[in-house]
C-alpha cells in the first residue's frame, strides 16, 4: 500500500497531464479567433466537466487498470475495447510529441541554438527518453516527481494570469475578432476553438488508467478527476484570456513562447526568463505523466490478449517496460518526421491529431456508460442513474462537436489511424488461437 498513489498524487497526475503543452502555446493558437475564443472555452470547459463526471461514475463501476479501455470492454466486448485502446494509446504518444515541441519552444529562450530544427528535434527526443527512464523506476517515483512538477508549473500560470488581468485591453481581442480564421459561421468557429482548447483538457481521465496503483480507487479517482478538471479549467481561462488581452493578435499568433512574452511586458527581462523556466518545468511534468500512461494503456489490453503479450510484461519495479519503450520509440519517429521551424504550426497539427485520437475513446466511454446502465451492471439510486444518463448524453454530444470542429483533414487522418489498427486485432486473435492450441 505504501507504494500506491493517493488523492494528491492522482490529482497531480490529472492536473499535470492537462497543464502542459496545451496551455503554454494555446494563446498563440487562439490569437486569430479573438473574442470568439471565449465561447470556445466555455464549450470546452462544460464538455470537459461532463467528461470528468462521466469518468467518476465509470471508475466506481469498473475500478480496473486501463481507464477508457476497461470501461469499453465491460460494455461492448473485445473488439470495441481494442479500438478504444488503439486510439487512446496513439493519443498518449502523439500527445508527448506535442508536449516536447512546446518544451523546445520555451527552452529556446535559454538556448537559442535550439531554433535549428535538427538541434531542437534532438533536444526534444532527449527529454522524452529521460522521462521514459524516470517511469521505468516505478509509478510511485513518477507520481512523486509529477506532484513536485505540478506545484512548480502553477506558479507562472497564476502569476501571469492574475497580474495580466490588470493590464488587460479588450481592444486586442476585438481587433482579432474582426478577422476570423475562416468565413464560417459563428457556430463553426466556436467548435473550431473548442477542438483546439480541448487539447488542453486531454488527460482529465489520467487517474483512471493506473487504477491498480491507487489507494481506494473507487473513492480516490473520482474525487481527483473532478477536482483536477475544475481547478485546471479556471486556471486556463484566466491565464490564456489575460495574455490575449495583453498582446496584439498579430504579434501573439507568431510567438513560440506567449507566456514568457507576456511576463516580459509585466516584469521585464527577469520575468521573461522566470516564466520561460516555469513553462519548461511544466512541460517536463507533462512528459513525465504521459510517459506513465503510454506504458499502462497497452499493458491493460495485452493482459486480455488484445495487444502483444510482451507489452504486459513488468520489470522489477512493476512497470510495463516494453510498452513504455515502444511508445517512446514511436514518439521519436513522429518528431523526426515533422520537426520544423514553425513550432506553432507543428503544435496545431499534432495537437489536433492527438485530440481526435483521444476523443474517440471518450465517445466510446460515454456510450459505454449508457450501455452499462441499460444492462443494469451497476448499483445506483434512481437519482444517480438519471444524472449518469444526462452526463453521458452530453459528453457524447460534446465529443461529436469537438471532432466536427477539428476539421475534415484532422478527422481524415484520425480515421486512417483507427482503421489501420484493425489488422493487428485479427493477427492477435490468430496468435491467441495458435498459442492455445500449442499450450
Amino acid at each position: 500500500m505504501s507504494k500506491k498513489m493517493g488523492f494528491w498524487m492522482c490529482s497531480a497526475l490529472v492536473i499535470g497531464n492537462m497543464i502542459g503543452s496545451g496551455i503554454f502555446l494555446l494563446p498563440s493558437s487562439l490569437a486569430p479567433f479573438g473574442l470568439h475564443s471565449l465561447w470556445g472555452w466555455a464549450l470546452a470547459t462544460a464538455g470537459s466537466v461532463c467528461l470528468a463526471m462521466m469518468f467518476a461514475f465509470l471508475v466506481r463501476a469498473e475500478p480496473a487498470a486501463g481507464g477508457p479501455y476497461a470501461y469499453t470492454r465491460r460494455a461492448y466486448g473485445d473488439f470495441a475495447a481494442y479500438l478504444c485502446a488503439w486510439c487512446y494509446w496513439k493519443a498518449a504518444w502523439i500527445g508527448n510529441a506535442a508536449v516536447a515541441v512546446t518544451l523546445i519552444g520555451y527552452l529556446k529562450v535559454f538556448v537559442p541554438a535550439l531554433a535549428n530544427p535538427v538541434a531542437g528535434c534532438l533536444a526534444g527526443v532527449a527529454f522524452i527518453w529521460f522521462f521514459t527512464l524516470v517511469n521505468l523506476l516505478g509509478s510511485r517515483t513518477a507520481g512523486a516527481f509529477g506532484l513536485v512538477m505540478t506545484l512548480l508549473k502553477l506558479i507562472p500560470l497564476l502569476l501571469v494570469g492574475i497580474v495580466g488581468l490588470f493590464h488587460f485591453d479588450i481592444a486586442n481581442l476585438q481587433v482579432a475578432s474582426t478577422k476570423p480564421a475562416d468565413p464560417l459561421s459563428l457556430v463553426n468557429v466556436v467548435f473550431q476553438v473548442a477542438a483546439l482548447t480541448m487539447w488542453s483538457f486531454v488527460g482529465l481521465e489520467s487517474a483512471t488508467v493506473p487504477a491498480d496503483d491507487v489507494v481506494e480507487p473507487q473513492k480516490t479517482i473520482p474525487n481527483a478527476t473532478i477536482f483536477g478538471t475544475v481547478f485546471t479549467a479556471v486556471i486556463y481561462i484566466v491565464s490564456v484570456t489575460a495574455i490575449q488581452g495583453m498582446i496584439p493578435a498579430g504579434e501573439l499568433a507568431k510567438s513560440s513562447a506567449p507566456f514568457a512574452d507576456a511576463a516580459r511586458l509585466l516584469f521585464g527581462h527577469t520575468g521573461y526568463l522566470l516564466v520561460a523556466a516555469g513553462a519548461v518545468i511544466a512541460c517536463m511534468g507533462t512528459l513525465n505523466g504521459w510517459a506513465l500512461l503510454q506504458g499502462q494503456i497497452p499493458m491493460a489490453a495485452a493482459r486480455d490478449g488484445l495487444f502483444p503479450h510482451s507489452l504486459a510484461k513488468l520489470n522489477r519495479h512493476g512497470v510495463p517496460a516494453n510498452g513504455l519503450i515502444a511508445s517512446s520509440i514511436l514518439v521519436t519517429v513522429l518528431m523526426a518526421m515533422d520537426f520544423n521551424e514553425s513550432l506553432v504550426g507543428m503544435f496545431n497539427i499534432v495537437a489536433l491529431l492527438g485530440t481526435l485520437t483521444a476523443l474517440i475513446p471518450y465517445a466510446f466511454c460515454a456510450a459505454a456508460q449508457l450501455q452499462i446502465l441499460v444492462d443494469g451492471k451497476v448499483e445506483a439510486t434512481p437519482r444517480e442513474i438519471r444524472k449518469a444518463v444526462v452526463t453521458a448524453v452530453l459528453a457524447f454530444l460534446f465529443t461529436l462537436g469537438a471532432i466536427y470542429g477539428a476539421g475534415r483533414d484532422a478527422a481524415f487522418w484520425t480515421f486512417l489511424v483507427l482503421i489501420a489498427g484493425i489488422p493487428m486485432y485479427t493477427w492477435r486473435q490468430w496468435r491467441n488461437k495458435v498459442e492455445l492450441a500449442t499450450a
